[in-house]
């Protein structure tokens, strides 16, 4: 009896110093998405079933509705981070990434920015754009330039329908940088004083602040899928 505890006292320490180990090796970065289901995540009222767990992958399809990230707690919150997952378009798709935002029941996120996921939509704003502020703007023949915010002009996006792409964002401080499959494609320092209100049209609430992350479901036609959703908080 006493060999049999003293065995299972020493695999029991074995195991949590593996747990350990591995827990180590992550480096400070936490997963967000299991692949399983969406626990840690609630998705507002707006659209039934936008959001499934498909194979291991977040799919998006269905409409316009929002996923946020609320954590075990329901209180999830983040203010310096690198948060990067693994993106998949299809054919005229489109979708986004908010950060430093609020749960919200309908609408577009208010608060903080979008990261646009975009390869073929219509909207000429793509893939590794900060919506609104800096587009990453790829025009087709005869589109209008849309107004607002700073533009950089691309022949096409910088991710493809049916690839995976890694992307990036980085806040640390007032510091926000977006990265592409390891190209920035949007380094951008909020100005002291930042008044969205003024400097963007109808994004009032453009503006870093303590919030969670978002994934957005853009409408009927279009479908994206995410996993290896991570974050890593930065001091």
């Amino acid at each position: 009896m006493k060999l049999r505890s003293l065995t299972l006292t020493a695999l029991m320490g074995m195991l949590a110093c593996t747990a350990s180990l591995r827990a180590g090796d992550n480096d400070g970065w936490i997963s967000l998405f299991n692949g399983k289901d969406l626990t840690g995540w609630k998705a507002n009222d707006e659209v039934p079933n936008v959001f499934s767990v498909v194979d291991g992958e977040l799919k998006v399809s269905g409409g316009r509705s929002h996923l946020f990230y609320v954590g075990e707690d329901g209180k999830a919150s983040f203010k310096s981070f690198i948060l990067k997952a693994k993106v998949k378009t299809t054919p005229g798709s489109n979708s986004g990434l908010y950060f430093a935002t609020q749960y919200q029941a309908t609408g577009w996120p208010d608060a903080g920015y979008e990261c646009q996921v975009n390869s073929t939509h219509k909207d000429p704003k793509k893939t590794g754009s900060l919506y609104g502020v800096i587009n990453i703007l790829a025009l087709a023949e005869g589109q209008a330039e849309p107004q607002g915010g700073t533009h950089i002009k691309v022949p096409a996006a910088p991710s493809t329908d049916g690839e995976w792409f890694d992307y990036e964002i980085k806040v640390d401080g007032k510091h926000i940088t977006l990265s592409v499959n390891g190209k920035v494609t949007v380094d951008f320092t909020e100005p002291e004083g930042w008044d969205p209100a003024k400097e963007l049209k109808g994004m009032p609430g453009r503006k870093l602040a303590e919030g969670t992350f978002a994934i957005q479901g853009h409408d009927p036609m279009s479908t994206t899928f995410y996993k290896e959703i991570m974050v890593k908080k930065l001091p």
